[in-house]
């Protein structure tokens, strides 16, 4: 699965690997966190699509799929999704309604024919809009 978000926070790197396990969150049932204890492996790449000046477009590609995987693993590295509130991500642009992540490719081998097929989406209305905002920010 390849996903494109935006993330608080200039990241640095053009592109890296985030290996860390994640499990359960002790303090909140209804998180999860990057955790030795009880964690299950997990890996995301990434690689940075374009930069502005509070924040980063990213697209993410998992090799592992735990739940939350993405969410915990940028706020990890200090850069949580924007409109992300659960994993402390804020979108000070426009009113998300939640985390600007979006699913856009998914591979998967037919059970049957076991042919690959790949489903993109494109990329939704407020996406575009926030995108056009962070340009127009990031030239002032």
């Amino acid at each position: 699965m390849n996903t494109l978000l935006f993330v608080n926070g200039v990241i640095d790197a053009e592109a890296g690997k985030i290996s860390a396990p994640i499990g359960r969150d002790p303090r909140d049932r209804q998180r999860m966190t990057v955790t030795e204890e009880h964690g299950k492996d997990a890996v995301t790449h990434f690689i940075v699509k374009e930069r502005f000046k509070n924040s980063t477009f990213i697209e993410c590609r998992l090799e592992t799929g735990r739940t939350h995987q993405i969410r915990v693993h940028t706020k990890y590295m200090k850069h949580p999704i924007m409109g992300d509130v659960k994993y402390g991500g804020t979108c000070p642009y426009m009113d998300t309604e939640g985390q600007v992540l979006h699913a856009y490719q998914l591979t998967l081998v037919h059970p049957r024919t076991g042919q690959t097929m790949t489903f993109e989406a494109p990329l939704p209305e407020y996406f575009q809009k926030l995108l056009e905002i962070l340009r127009e920010d990031s030239r002032q």
